[in-house]
């Protein structure tokens, strides 16, 4: 429809997907937005020099991820070009998206076929501009960072654009304390807001060994399920730290850290371009989902978006097509039942685990956990059993609350358990019958490697 693949569109709208972000990566730093308007057939050509080094036709452009974001009926978030752009370039493609009036970008536009502007929700003014996006120091970046988003002009009042910034990679902390002291100023002291940004980026990918050796994304051992488990845990460690001196600056929260580059990254599959980041998905990757949407959920006064790097096809993916096939992945599973938490209320809770691994360096928690109330005052409960060898039995107390009804499902198999285009459906969300209540006490089992929803009725 309109040039997008319905079953892709259709399983996104099943999971809910509410933002998504383009062009992103490192492309973005190359990306010129006008050599992807206009009829497809004399749209400029370039070479994608960071990935794969292939011929990028620029078919799909501004009015393509516009369409896409309608079809999903989500939220935009558009990455601009600091690293080879200009001030002028992402001042126009603004223009070009947002204005309504008589304007040379808006009648470019309309003669492009778009009457009506479309909604940016999120623009990003940069990334990775620490790395790829031009090396920059925090103190440069901080400067340019205040001079773009100058040009990112508000056209339409009611529908303000909400201004990001390129944060820190991991356990950068000086940047972030950079970019808080030179872009960050408190409420009242600056006429169209309390500051020059809405939200600071961070980016950490899960890597078993290390850049150089990735490890493989099906053919691990249990020594490497823990050792990549507990890397993924260093993200709570991040945020807590990053918060902690936005905190600071911005104690009210006011600033989003939006994490809108986070997942796994092995070694890409046999016979695949390496630059096309190509690798499976297994259990193991759902439960790298499980821990980070439950770190997210813990964190959201603070975690504003978090944003898993790639859709289809590229690292840990939440759709894998091959011509017109197309597969869920194991973390399209995760992403789809962890969207009971959306537009939910974070209720506290804990869990009494214990530490399990082959190494000490590599030990994580048994079981991990987040819990929200939705707007229907229904308890959802997400739960991964982090074990690739043994199931729990778990007691959960529901304090003060008698339980009326308990629905559940799980995500689960052995630790390289996957799909393929031959066997689509080993990995998906099965019901889960083995709940029972009584008064404010829940009772079953987890089983090994798995991932679990409970919606309790109250």
């Amino acid at each position: 429809v309109n040039g997008m693949r319905t079953d892709v569109v259709e399983a996104l709208k099943k999971m809910r997907l509410p933002v998504l972000r383009w062009p992103g990566g490192c492309f973005a730093d190359e990306y010129h937005w006008k050599d992807g308007i206009g009829p497809k057939e004399s749209r400029k050509k370039m070479i994608n020099t960071n990935w794969g080094g292939v011929t990028e036709d620029n078919s799909f452009g501004t009015h393509e991820f516009m369409e896409l974001a309608e079809q999903l009926g989500c939220k935009t978030y558009v990455n601009g070009n600091v690293g080879s752009g200009t001030v002028r370039e992402m001042s126009e493609w603004v223009e070009y998206m947002t204005f309504d009036g008589v304007s040379p970008m808006a009648d470019l536009r309309r003669a492009n076929g778009r009457e009506k502007p479309w909604t940016v929700d999120y623009f990003a003014v940069g990334n990775e501009t620490w790395g790829c996006g031009g090396n920059m120091v925090p103190e440069y970046y901080a400067n340019l960072y205040k001079q773009y988003q100058t040009f990112v002009k508000q056209y339409n009042k009611d529908k303000k654009i909400k201004k990001l910034a390129v944060g820190p990679t991991d356990r950068d902390y000086n940047w972030t304390e950079t970019l808080l002291k030179e872009c960050f100023r408190q409420q009242g002291s600056y006429p169209q807001n309390f500051g020059y940004m809405d939200g600071l980026t961070l980016h950490y990918y899960t890597i078993p060994y290390d850049w150089d050796h990735k490890g493989s994304a099906t053919g691990f051992n249990d020594k490497e399920w823990y050792m990549t488990l507990a890397k993924t845990f260093d993200m709570e460690e991040f945020i807590e730290k990053h918060s902690a001196i936005m905190d600071r600056y911005d104690p009210d929260c006011r600033i989003g850290l939006m994490v809108d580059e986070w997942g796994t990254w092995y070694d890409v599959e046999e016979g695949t371009n390496p630059g096309f980041l190509y690798q499976q998905n297994t259990i193991r990757d759902a439960l790298i989902a499980c821990i980070n949407l439950n770190i997210f959920n813990k964190h959201c006064k603070r975690v504003k978006m978090a944003n898993i790097a790639q859709l289809v096809n590229v690292l840990q993916a939440v759709i894998l097509t091959e011509g017109d096939k197309m597969i869920k992945t194991p973390t399209y599973y995760v992403f789809k039942m962890y969207s009971c938490h959306q537009d939910g209320e974070l209720l506290e809770s804990s869990v009494n685990a214990e530490k399990i691994g082959l190494e000490d360096e590599y030990k994580v928690p048994n079981l991990h956990e987040s819990v929200s109330r939705g707007k229907d005052g229904k308890i959802h409960i997400t739960l991964g059993n982090l074990s690739c060898t043994e199931a729990y039995d778990v007691q959960s107390t529901l304090m003060g609350n008698s339980i009326k009804s308990v629905k559940a499902t799980v995500i689960g198999g052995k630790m390289d358990a996957h799909n393929t285009f031959d066997e689509p459906d080993v990995v998906s969300e099965k019901v889960f019958d083995g709940v029972s209540f009584e008064g404010d006490k829940l009772s079953f089992k987890i089983p090994a490697s798995s991932v679990m929803h409970i919606k309790v009725e109250i």
